[in-house]
């Protein structure tokens, strides 16, 4: 282990490369210095960062929302992504904020005097979006709301983040500080966010070597990241198929699946054999349910700040919806929020820096839609167990 002022680093030898890694703090002046230091130094043929693509485009400022379809991203369903996606940028932007470093200050260092040495930029870090689904499917399905409403709530709700927050970020990255509270406890969150980016990672820098050649190569890591990545590089080359293998959603499991499925045949079944003791009794558990699924989910778009039509809307759809897993209340509102609120250029324009202060997500046109989209998926998911849970109620009395 050799250092750069204070900055880790290490040297060692790829397939013929030369490979200097050097951790970094995410939220350090000095890092950033000490990356400027390294390249000024050092005769590089390239430069590899802890980045994605996604990533990498927000960080130079190239993240055009205004191309983005949110209509046929809520219709698919993964507003709740998108808004988990933003909410982290929420959070690394009030980090700068509050500290007065841009968080992965360092990561733009190396990015501009790559460009500025005519150097290639190698982005090896798995993009984020996978890194959060292959999370979510990986946890037990009772901890996956938790993990996200967690999430939203750390990115969203602090206004000032605790001393031992900062020092976490100061050995990891943005991502692997909002989870730190779950990681310490789960195994597999530590695999997903730590371990299995330092395979991915390693992989990436193995393939690019073996077809570019560079002579001198500089990896700028987190220092969370530094002992892992440098024990997989020192290790035999991963199969050519692991990367891929890292890049697979894995499927839900059979239980997830057959969940929803078996909460409506419990909920029709509750109805028949409520009309089998009367129409005026079937009728009421009908009535129940129409009441409680169209209130719970109105009540998410109108804390979301819906347009009326919408929250309308969320009312008459959810009693439906919540009987076919194949649709969800979330995609109809979204959807109608989206055709009553178009986004318009100045909240795409603005969206960058309203994401750092919560109450500026209800404000922006594109947030909101999400907000909608993720409280009315909410209110109807309580609203069917609630409601289910009614009926056996009324059918045991």
């Amino acid at each position: 282990m050799t250092s750069t002022s204070d900055a880790p680093t290490r040297t060692l030898t790829v397939d013929g490369t030369e490979v200097t890694l050097l951790g970094t703090a995410h939220v350090s002046n000095q890092s950033m210095d000490d990356v400027r230091r390294a390249l000024a130094g050092g005769d590089y043929d390239a430069v590899a960062v802890e980045l994605c693509q996604p990533r990498h485009q927000r960080l130079i400022g190239n993240d055009d929302w205004s191309d983005v379809d949110l209509f046929r991203i809520v219709r698919s369903g993964r507003a709740g992504m998108v808004a988990a996606q933003l909410a982290l940028s929420a959070y690394q932007k009030r980090l700068g904020d509050q500290l007065g470093v841009e968080p992965g200050g360092e990561m733009r260092v190396a990015v501009e005097a790559a460009r500025e040495r005519d150097l290639p930029l190698w982005l090896i870090d798995r993009e984020i979006g996978i890194t959060l689904k292959r999370l979510t499917r990986s946890v037990p399905w009772y901890q996956r709301w938790t993990l996200m409403t967690g999430l939203l709530a750390t990115c969203l709700s602090r206004s000032k983040l605790e001393e031992e927050e900062i020092e976490h970020l100061k050995e990891g990255d943005v991502l692997e500080s909002t989870f730190a509270e779950f990681s310490q406890r789960s195994p597999t969150l530590y695999r997903i966010m730590i371990a299995e980016r330092d395979r991915y990672m390693a992989g990436h820098i193995f393939e690019r070597i073996r077809s570019e050649r560079p002579r001198r190569l500089l990896v700028v890591v987190g220092a969370g990241h530094l002992d892992g990545l440098a024990e997989r590089l020192e290790s035999d080359p991963p199969p050519a198929t692991e990367r891929a293998e890292l890049e697979c959603i894995p499927p839900r499991g059979y239980f997830i699946r057959i969940l929803p499925w078996l909460v409506v045949a419990i909920i029709l079944s509750g109805f028949a054999l409520g009309f089998a003791r009367g129409p005026e009794f079937g009728g009421r558990l009908v009535m129940e349910w129409v009441v409680i699924n169209g209130t719970l989910t109105a009540i998410g778009a109108i804390l979301a700040r819906a347009h009326p039509i919408t929250v309308v809307t969320g009312f008459i759809a959810a009693p439906l919806t919540s009987l076919n897993p194949t649709i969800g209340a979330g995609m109809v509102t979204g959807a109608v929020e989206t055709l009553m609120r178009r986004p318009r250029m100045s909240d795409f324009d603005t969206l960058r820096d309203q994401l750092a202060q919560p109450r500026n997500w209800w404000k922006n046109r594109v947030t909101r839609i999400l907000l909608v989209f993720v409280f009315s998926t909410a209110g109807s998911a309580i609203a069917t167990y609630v409601g289910g849970a009614r009926i056996i109620e009324q059918l045991a009395s």
